[in-house]
Order: C-alpha cells, then structure tokens, then sequence
C-alpha cells in the first residue's frame, strides 16, 4: 500500500490530488470556472488509496478494501495494489460506473482550507485542475463579483466533508481506546510459465478491526457500539476485507499478468 496521505486542508500543507490550490477569489478568479473534460477523473488515477469518512463505509464496502493506514490510522478505500495505479480509473480517466467515488475525490477541484491566523475556514480551488478553465467556462465560478450557485454548492459539500471528517476521527479514537486495531497483510500467489503455484508475495500491509478482539468486548459495551451507530461502519470494514479478491482480479485484467490467490 503506499504511505499515508496527507488529509489535512491548511493553507501550507499538501493535500491528495491538489497541486495549486489557491483561496478563491473574485478579483483573481473572476473569470474561471469549470468545463466538461474527456477524462474528467484522470486526477484520481494517480493513487492507489483515497481517504474515506467513516459515513461511506457502508457504499465504500461494496467496491473496495476499507483499511486503515499510517500512524494516525486513516481509512482509505484500496484502489490498486501498486502506488500510482487506480485500477477502477480506466486509461481514458474514467471512473468506474458501478463502483462508489469517494467524497474525497468528488469535492475536486474544491477543498477547505484552515486559515489558523483568522480561525476560519476558506474554500480553495486547484487553479491546476483540467477541468478549471478560464476561457468561457461552461459553468463560472462568479457572476458579478459573487459566488454562482455552483461555488456555493460546493462550499456546501466541503462544509459537510469537514463534519464527516471530523467524525471519523472521534470513530477512530474510539478503534484505538478500544484496542480493536491490529496490523494485517494481503498476500498473493503468482502462477509459474507451467502453471504451479509461485511464492506467495505480499501486497498489502495495513491496520484491520480484529475480529477477535470485538468479539470479546463486553455485552455492555457492544450494545453502546450498535446504539451510536459505530457497530454498522465496525461490520462494513470488515465485511470489505472480502474485496481483496476482487482488487486482484482487476489488476489481472489491467496488467494481464495471470496469478492465483493465496
């Protein structure tokens, strides 16, 4: 799995995906706004993680691995087994129709940034992105020096990914005071020019619900669990693990490098 993202909107960091976002502003982007691309996903194909909110995990589970990565134990939806390759981005940058797309990646070009100075919020834009133009733009980000629908549509957006955000992080503080986090891996098994079994090799190392250990929390405790809703995203997680099969399937397809499952 590739190293941990950085999920964090400042004005100084960098964020996935983002390479020149910039506070928006009528007087420097008065005239930009957003046109329809070929490839309008191309941007997502260049990872093979995307950070999830613990509110997707249930539509998140149905197409990816839910896994939890780095110090910090972000949730990320597994894309691809190698860095640098989506295999749900087809090479044309299309997006998988019958997968879901995380919130992460549906809020770009746009992203909150935390302006420490003036504790505030700003909405950004990434002035880099494709679909950012500044030659009659099907949809402006401005009319008459105020915001259009559109831009307030996705301050919106980006107002309730900080929500979900911020939620996410008290559902991971509660994984990790309960101890439920435990390292894991994914192997898989190539196949040999004559057909016998290779080596297994790993592919995947990452943090994981033990199982085990939920099972041993108390009545009590589990009931506390089920009630504010964290048992649901708990199951989803787990019931995700099941789509490593389904993420080396595409990656045989993509590569066209047979290999069996461990």
């Amino acid at each position: 799995m590739a190293e941990q993202q950085n999920n964090d909107a400042t004005l100084t960091g960098n964020v996935l995906f983002y390479k020149s976002p910039e506070p928006l502003n009528p007087d420097i982007h008065g005239a930009l706004g957003i046109s329809a691309i070929p490839s309008p996903h191309s941007f997502v194909a260049e990872t093979n993680v995307v950070p999830l909110t613990v509110s997707e995990f249930p539509a998140a589970s149905l197409s990816y691995p839910i896994v939890f990565i780095g110090e910090n134990y972000m949730p990320v939806a597994a894309m691809g087994l190698s860095a640098g390759q989506n295999v749900f981005v087809s090479p044309e940058g299309i997006f998988k129709s019958d997968s879901y797309l995380p919130a992460f990646a549906r809020r770009y070009p746009f992203v909150f940034a935390n302006d420490e100075g003036q504790e505030r919020m700003i909405l950004c834009v990434d002035t880099a992105a494709p679909m950012v133009k500044s030659s009659n733009p099907d949809v402006p980000f401005f009319e008459n020096g105020k915001a259009t629908p559109y831009v307030e549509n996705a301050m919106q957006f980006c107002s309730d990914f900080e929500t979900e955000r911020r939620r996410t992080e008290s559902f991971v503080g509660l994984l990790r005071e309960l101890n439920l986090l435990s390292p894991r891996e994914t192997l898989y098994r190539p196949q040999n020019p004559d057909g016998t079994p290779g080596e297994p090799q790993k592919i995947a190392e990452y943090f994981a619900i033990d199982d085990k250990v939920l099972n041993e929390l108390s009545p009590e405790k589990l009931a506390e669990l089920r009630d504010n809703g964290a048992l649901t995203h708990i199951y989803a997680h787990l019931n995700s693990l099941l789509a490593w099969d389904k993420l080396i399937a595409l990656t045989i397809e993509r590569n066209q490098v047979p290999v069996a499952v461990n």
